[in-house]
């Protein structure tokens, strides 16, 4: 198999980290990269299964030995992808799946133009709102970024291949799981094709040759 990377984008609260533990879980040759931020933790998240937590400077510095595939400003936080988490998962032999933002989304498809993208869009505007409005933890100055960050996402939609509407999510899970096994046989991504082309022709030409006024 020759592995590649599927980034899922979506707004806040779109669903793209919890298809990607669906398709980490279910798929043995899918395997997540672990994000770092600088954000605290929220209640549940667990260091190095949910984010590597850094501190700012760990994160600054990182970004400045150029550590990071991408990495991004997103709602007062700092957000990236480890270039030796991605290395790590494809040594495994295995896909590389990753929940990161449009900028992150850009910046990572220029280090790895074979990657697939996929936004994943809500069912409508009010199923949107809802969610990112549904926090009752985070103050208004946050919600508004959240709200604004969206709008921005979304303008993005256009540069993605694919667009699955998270509207039943096993039946996202479905849409984007179908995505991975189709590009998995994509021509360009499968090795030594033309030598195997080439083999078989050889051989019918072969067998041609043996029946008469040939």
């Amino acid at each position: 198999m020759n592995p590649f990377p599927i980034i899922l984008s979506s707004p806040s609260g779109g669903g793209k980290t919890t298809i990607a533990r669906m398709l980490v879980d279910r798929r043995p040759d899918v395997g997540y990269s672990v994000s770092c931020t600088t954000r605290s933790p929220r209640p549940g998240e667990v260091q190095g299964r949910d984010y590597h937590f850094l501190s700012p400077e760990d994160f600054g510095g990182r970004v400045e030995r150029g550590e990071f595939a991408e990495h991004a400003h997103v709602h007062g936080n700092r957000y990236g992808t480890l270039r030796e988490e991605v290395d790590r998962v494809f040594a495994s032999g295995r896909h590389v799946i990753m929940d990161i933002d449009v900028q992150g989304a850009r910046q990572f498809m220029a280090s790895y133009p074979e990657s697939v993208l996929v936004f994943l869009l809500p069912p409508s505007a009010d199923v949107l709102v809802g969610r990112l409005t549904g926090r009752k933890t985070e103050d208004r100055a946050t919600t508004l970024k959240r709200l604004q960050g969206a709008r921005d996402e979304l303008a993005e939609v256009g540069q993605y291949q694919y667009v699955v509407v998270n509207d039943d999510l096993e039946t996202a899970y479905r849409q984007v799981a179908s995505i991975v096994e189709a590009e998995a046989v994509r021509h360009a991504r499968l090795p030594r094709t033309a030598e195997r082309v080439r083999h078989i022709v050889g051989a019918l030409n072969d067998l041609i040759q043996q029946f008469p006024g040939n």
